[in-house]
């Protein structure tokens, strides 16, 4: 009798004792799965940002056959354009060079610079030789239609390559011009094609294009 009462109280300690260290021992697995848990949690969350960020990249990157062409650096590299305000940055584009003529002969550097958000259809060299010579340099030495023509170019917001898919965009010139297409490939009024598009400077998206834009 006495035995069995003193194997019971033996019994009773050594539970007494024990359940205290597997609490313990349960409390301290608990905690690290919640911290695994966490790690895990903030891993996939730092993961989907990075992706996120990756496919905002590639979507505000400049696109079409044309890009190629474009310096890799120096003022001219997309970085360099980048920096500088619209009519600078095409300043440093050598295929943009009879524009940046058109330009400053219609007095529209200043007004180009300065504007805020503003999208810039920019015709090539080739674009502007695709126009007979005594035309063009009739419409160079008539500084209200030549001024009549660039501001037909300029679009008073920041147009996107998503936007470029169907719109009506009003113009500086104060008619309207429209954009057509999908993929890397569109069309400004159904006759000039963007061959490099979503081009960054400091204030301006500029899609170049492979026709002069004429005014409705």
């Amino acid at each position: 009798m006495k035995i069995t009462r003193f194997q019971r109280v033996a019994v009773t300690v050594v539970a007494a004792v024990a359940l205290p260290l597997t609490l313990t021992s349960c409390s301290s697995d608990d905690k690290d799965t919640k911290s695994e848990s966490s790690s895990a949690a903030e891993e996939t969350a730092a993961s989907e940002d990075t992706a996120d960020d990756a496919a905002g990249d590639t979507a505000d990157a400049p696109f079409g056959p044309a890009c190629a062409s474009v310096p890799k650096t120096g003022p001219g590299s997309f970085d360099g354009m980048g920096q500088a305000p619209v009519a600078t940055a095409a300043s440093n584009n050598p295929e943009l060079s009879t524009l940046v003529t058109a330009v400053k002969k219609a007095g529209l550097v200043d007004t180009l610079n300065t504007a805020e958000n503003i999208t810039v259809f920019a015709p090539t060299n080739a674009a502007f030789a695709k126009i007979p010579k005594a035309d063009l340099d009739a419409v160079l030495a008539d500084k209200a239609m030549l001024t009549k023509i660039l501001t037909y170019h300029v679009v008073g917001e920041k147009l996107a390559k998503e936007q470029l898919a169907s719109g009506t965009y009003d113009t500086l010139q104060k008619s309207t011009l429209t954009t057509a297409g999908s993929g890397d490939e569109y069309k400004v009024n159904d006759s000039a094609s963007v061959v490099c598009g979503d081009v960054p400077t400091a204030n301006a998206t500029v899609h170049i294009i492979d026709t002069v834009l004429m005014p409705k």
